[in-house]
């Protein structure tokens, strides 16, 4: 019992003892401002940083070979989230160092678990590493019209890990970078509205084509998503009761098929008024008179 005793009083001894040991406050007040001082300039590395990147996109928009807006704000995005993180590591480590954590241990068995996690996670990875090179190759951006295998709509989010895409339906298609292996995207050039005419055998062709041609620059004139006069081509093709008449259009990215609807509709009123007939199906009836003797 005495024995507790005494050690219980020497436990106590010791704690006050070292409680006020100015020596201690102050290594204690040390490690707090460096700390301190490793926070705020981890703070200001990033400001600098963001201040670096912005600035190099300023330069490289007024540069003649810039990207375009939608780009800068992505791969910008994207640096100052690397940045973010990697500054962010770094602190962590020295402040982890300054209270005493040994870090060659730390590091080898945080490299472990990475190894362990890469080959439990490989289609993360995958997916990672796609959806980087799809930001900096530019192959779509946020607003793109694309069409990745079954699935065409507008790109809603471009991420590190999955791709969302909304059809012109409403439905949002979220797709894994890792899977996407072919692209199409409308939005990069000019797109093409074709619309073919069929008029009957009986009508004048060369009336028909200066009427569509006629339509067709009216529409050019007060239509902004044509970039380019429309053009007849001609005969198309001659069928079983119709000659078709092929006009194409050059127009705005995805604009075509708002295009071929509108030209389609003028076409028609056109027709009317000219008194021109689209062929449609007919039956002809012979009806068969049998002579009756008398």
């Amino acid at each position: 019992m005495q024995d507790q005793e005494n050690k219980y009083k020497q436990l106590i001894d010791n704690t006050i003892s070292y409680i006020t040991d100015p020596q201690i406050w102050i290594n204690i007040l040390i490690t707090a401002v460096k700390i301190a001082l490793i926070y705020l300039i981890g703070k200001m590395a990033k400001k600098v940083a963001h201040k670096t990147l912005e600035k190099i996109f300023r330069d490289r928009e007024r540069s003649p070979l810039k990207w375009d807006e939608r780009r800068s704000m992505t791969i910008g995005k994207l640096a100052k989230n690397i940045v973010n993180y990697s500054i962010n590591f770094i602190v962590i480590l020295m402040i982890l160092s300054q209270i005493g954590v040994e870090l060659m241990p730390l590091l080898a068995g945080a490299g472990v678990v990475g190894l362990a996690v890469g080959f439990g996670a490989q289609s993360l990875v995958k997916d990672v590493i796609s959806g980087f090179f799809i930001i900096f190759e530019d192959q779509f951006g946020v607003g793109d019209v694309i069409q990745v295998g079954n699935f065409k709509g507008t790109v809603e989010q471009i991420g590190l890990r999955v791709t969302r895409i909304r059809s012109w339906t409403g439905e949002v298609n979220t797709i894994p970078n890792g899977s996407i292996t072919e692209v199409t995207n409308f939005s990069v050039h000019n797109s093409l509205a074709v619309v073919d005419v069929s008029i009957a055998y009986e009508e004048n062709i060369d009336q028909v084509m200066s009427a569509i041609q006629e339509t067709a620059d009216r529409l050019f004139e007060k239509n902004g998503d044509i970039v380019k006069q429309p053009e007849v081509l001609g005969v198309q093709s001659l069928g079983v009761s119709e000659v078709t008449i092929r006009v194409i259009c050059e127009c705005k990215p995805v604009a075509n098929l708002v295009v071929e609807r509108q030209l389609k509709s003028e076409i028609k009123k056109r027709f009317d008024e000219l008194g021109i007939e689209i062929p449609y199906p007919k039956v002809v009836t012979y009806q068969r008179m049998e002579k009756v003797e008398s």
